[in-house]
């Protein structure tokens, strides 16, 4: 029987879904996290890996002789070293566009709470109770209907947020690899420089490459109208942390909302979190119960076309 060993499966099920369609497929070793230090001795025998954040490099790769295949439990696939999986005849998969409604409301649920301050005004419910109106408000209170949503990168994610701006009225303009022919109605393609100036409201929904690292650094945010608002769902390092601290700071950017960091955990010491108009969530737009369902499915299928010879959704061709 295939020995299947998942090296940190918590974040993905953390009891509330099963792993009984990867237990059948052969003798399942399952653990919540794992050090790196850990990796190899867990890993021995092991035809199968599953990791979400765990590295498996070459040095690790060398001494598992019997490995076959490398599972990753997410759609970025820089956790393995493709390269030496390759050389070695690894079969390694991801998991694509099993998240893109969750990650896309995620965007909005940033941007409803800055536009509305829904979380101040649920924090001061006495306030309302011993006020002389029947409303008080001592925030900017933003519609978003009419406002120009710029989004960095047309894939599923982008995409499916660029419809939901349309469906608030907002006008959308995308920077994009797609053509002209390619991009919908209502979508218009411009440039870095049209998107960082003409603005209300950008959101980061891009890969991480060499020319999206550090994007939005001080030259871009130079750009950028002081009431603009910065969301980054898509990869921490898309950020220079420091430009956009010092960006917010001097009340060159109105807000920025992330649920990806830089360094994840972030460092206590990290300039974000002691900014101004900085809201964050522990990378969790993919969480949603829903998503990791699909996730545990996709999973399962990779594994079981990898057992029966056709394997899918490879990135090690």
């Amino acid at each position: 029987m295939m020995k299947i060993c998942i090296l940190d499966g918590y974040t993905l099920n953390p009891g509330d879904l099963s792993w009984s369609s990867i237990e059948a497929l052969g003798e399942c070793r399952i653990y919540e996290r794992t050090a790196p230090e850990e990796v190899v001795n867990r890993a021995s025998g092991a035809v199968a890996l599953l990791t979400n954040k765990v590295v498996i490099s070459e040095e690790i790769m060398e001494q598992l002789p019997g490995l076959k295949y490398i599972g990753v439990l997410a759609t970025g696939y820089n956790v393995v070293d493709i390269d030496a999986a390759r050389k070695r005849g690894i079969v390694v998969t991801n998991i694509p566009a099993y998240s893109t409604m969750s990650v896309a409301q995620m965007v909005f649920a940033h941007l409803l709470n800055i536009a509305v301050s829904v979380e101040h005004y649920n924090k001061s419910k006495e306030r309302w109770v011993n006020s002389k109106d029947f409303c008080y408000y001592d925030t900017n209170l933003m519609e978003l209907a009419g406002k120009t949503m710029g989004v960095v990168g047309l894939g599923n994610t982008g995409m499916a947020t660029a419809n939901i701006a349309l469906a608030f009225g907002m006008k959308v303009i995308a920077v994009t690899s797609k053509s002209k022919e390619m991009i919908p109605e209502g979508i218009e393609s411009v440039g870095y420089d049209g998107l960082f100036e003409n603005s209300d409201i950008i959101s980061l929904n891009c890969p991480l490459t060499e020319q999206t690292k550090g994007l939005v650094n001080a030259k871009n945010l130079a750009k950028v109208k002081p009431s603009t608002i910065i969301i980054n769902t898509g990869r921490g390092p898309l950020v220079v942390d420091s430009d956009v601290a010092d960006a917010l700071n001097n009340g060159k950017l109105a807000a920025f909302a992330a649920d990806v960091m830089t360094v994840e955990p972030p460092d206590a010491n990290n300039c974000l979190l002691s900014a101004r108009n900085v809201f964050l969530t522990p990378h969790i737009a993919w969480a949603t119960k829903e998503a990791r369902e699909r996730l545990m499915s996709i999973a399962e299928e990779n594994l079981r076309c990898f057992v029966n010879g056709k394997p899918v959704n490879v990135v090690n061709k």
